[in-house]
């Protein structure tokens, strides 16, 4: 039998572990192969995500900042990562393969300094009415200001480490909230 066989429709695959991965499938010679879901049956709704980004900062940077607003000798950090997590889920599509181009109607990143736990958390919430999710605008757009924010701070100390991951997620099949899927089949 084939590695894996193709569901058809969203394409996908079930073997090993595999079930569930739309952008995986068998091609007509049964080898391996990678699409694009087809979204053209679906119906368009709102589609809401927000992921968040974990920047965590060695001592020599939070000895940078000099308040919790992100001033730093080299300008407003805040300010310069905000941008990029717009811009960066504004080419999500231009950046991961087989991820949909659509119409994002909003993204907004949040940032804030946590001094107890030498922090800073993203929040980049994206919105669309569409035919598909816009999870991946949302994690690329955190994503993104973190790297910047990175940046902006790595000749203080290279140490800079960061997480990322989805928070919140409505429209579509799945309802996630703090991460965690609560509703399977939904809208």
């Amino acid at each position: 039998s084939a590695p894996f066989q193709d569901r058809g429709g969203g394409g996908g695959v079930e073997d090993e572990g595999l079930a569930g991965m739309t952008h995986i499938g068998a091609g007509e010679d049964g080898k391996t192969t990678f699409k694009m879901v087809d979204t053209s049956p679906k119906g368009s709704s709102l589609r809401i995500a927000t992921a968040e980004a974990r920047v965590v900062l060695p001592d020599a940077v939070n000895k940078v900042f000099l308040n919790e607003e992100g001033k730093t000798a080299k300008g407003n950090v805040f300010d310069v990562s905000r941008l990029a997590g717009i811009m960066g889920a504004k080419k999500t599509s231009d950046l991961i393969p087989l991820c949909h181009n659509i119409n994002i109607d909003k993204v907004d990143v949040d940032m804030r300094y946590v001094p107890e736990v030498e922090t800073v958390l993203i929040k980049c919430t994206s919105r669309t009415v569409g035919k598909t999710g816009v999870e991946m605008e949302a994690l690329t757009g955190a994503s993104v200001a973190a790297l910047a924010l990175i940046d902006m701070v790595k000749g203080v100390s290279p140490e800079v480490t960061y997480t990322v991951r989805l928070l919140e997620k409505e429209g579509g099949k799945r309802l996630v909230r703090d991460g965690k899927v609560v509703l399977e089949g939904g809208k």
